[in-house]
């Protein structure tokens, strides 16, 4: 267990340290400070203003809770709602359970290293709050959890730490969806999250983004998967924002293990993404699959994808492709590692845009242009997502389809 001072005084020594890829941000030009809300009770948040009710769905938050399996919302710097509706599995606030539980410090920035860079550091010296989504040994996820990450005041940095672990045999499903309110613009949010998969558990995670345009996010995590576990990790942004930096990193620690990255972005003008996976595939038997989606309708879209097999009899494979719709630069980078014989690795990169053709064959069926396009569109953001349960896989297809109304 790493003592809590000795996690500040490696995020005080990083403080200024730049990350290696990415747009660099002053972060002393946003603010940091503790915004107070009320705590609100479940009728309250189903009375909240129709337009937040709806950017919140859009970002997979239903404020009624039909099919959840609990709700975690944090407003700013306070969460404001925060429960568990299914025995077996348990949602709290990660400050509140630094305070109560000891078992807690032995997950505690395990994973993510506190001095990785300014924004780590960050998130270690002035944490704000998150999240800590816990599935009991054996207990199975009914319905997913839902967990929103949500900004309201304007030019504020908001920093969260969530930890998601899903003991041995267990099954966990979490939504979490990150959004502004309708009248902010600007600000910074910085997420370290550390997933914990057990042996022969299996969780799924789904990331939806729906910011302001003149957001930037830098998200941090790390995953680690022991013997027959299986990690699904999913991320979907479609909509307008100043810039993402993003590079979660999986490592198979254990036989038979598997981890799967699907990721669907639309790019618009002004917008930066420098976006990816890296997956270790330290043990024979473990399985990767990373899959992107990227379309530019003006946007910088870089594609990171790495691949590292350290074990023989491992089976991996890297797809990037990417979609030019109205301008822009999409760069895609597949990499594959491999250490030691006996690996099976693969990779595929195409970035290209919408044939004449198949608009002209679509419209001959009596389909306009604009609906020709969208369905081709459509069509090629559609990712099979394995490992899924069906209604996690309707709300994905929910909130694709509430997004690309705007989008294309």
């Amino acid at each position: 267990m790493q003592p809590l001072e000795d996690i500040e005084g490696k995020a005080k020594a990083a403080a200024d340290k730049k990350a290696p890829f990415g747009e660099d941000l002053d972060l002393g030009k946003y603010d940091r400070s503790f915004v107070p809300h009320k705590y609100l009770a479940e009728e309250e948040i189903c009375a909240l203003p129709e337009m937040e009710r709806r950017l919140l769905l859009m970002s997979g938050l239903d404020v009624t809770g039909r099919g959840r399996g609990g709700t975690f919302f944090q407003k700013d710097t306070t969460v404001v709602h925060c429960r568990s509706l299914q025995e077996g599995i348990e949602v709290l606030p990660i400050k509140e359970s630094l305070k109560k539980y000891d078992w807690i410090k032995d997950y505690f920035w395990k994973l993510v290293p506190v001095d990785q860079d300014k924004y780590t550091a960050s998130a270690a010296l002035e944490l704000h709050d998150g999240y800590v989504i816990r599935a009991l040994p054996g207990s199975k996820s009914i319905y997913p959890i839902q967990a929103c990450l949500y900004i309201d005041k304007e030019n504020l940095q908001q920093n969260v730490h969530n930890l998601i672990i899903a003991e041995e045999g267990s099954e966990l499903h979490v939504i979490t969806g990150c959004t502004t309110s309708p009248k902010m613009k600007r600000g910074v949010h910085v997420g370290i999250s550390e997933f914990f998969i057990k042996k022969n558990a299996k969780l799924s995670f789904t990331m939806i983004h729906n910011w302001a345009e003149e957001m930037a996010v830098r998200p941090r995590s790390v995953a680690m998967v022991e013997e027959g576990g299986l990690f699904v990790n999913n991320y979907i942004c479609m909509r307008p924002v100043r810039s993402i930096q993003m590079y979660p990193v999986t490592h198979l620690v254990g036989e038979d293990s598997t981890a799967m990255f699907y990721s669907i972005v639309v790019g618009t003008p002004g917008s930066n993404f420098d976006i990816g996976g890296r997956i270790f595939l330290k043990k024979p038997g473990c399985r990767a699959e990373i899959i992107q989606r990227a379309i530019s309708n003006g946007a910088y879209v870089m594609n990171r994808g790495h691949l590292i097999g350290e074990a023989p009899d491992i089976k991996a494979h890297l797809e990037c492709k990417g979609l030019l719709l109205k301008g822009g630069v999409i760069d895609s980078i597949p990499q594959l590692s491999a250490h030691v014989e006996g690996v099976d690795m693969s990779h595929e990169a195409a970035v290209g845009k919408v044939a004449r053709e198949e608009i002209y064959y679509l419209m001959s069926r009596g389909l306009s242009e604009q609906e020709s396009i969208s369905t081709i569109v459509r069509g090629f953001l559609s990712v099979d997502i394995k490992g899924l349960p069906p209604m996690l896989k309707a709300e994905i297809d929910k909130a694709i389809d509430a997004s690309d109304k705007d989008a294309f």
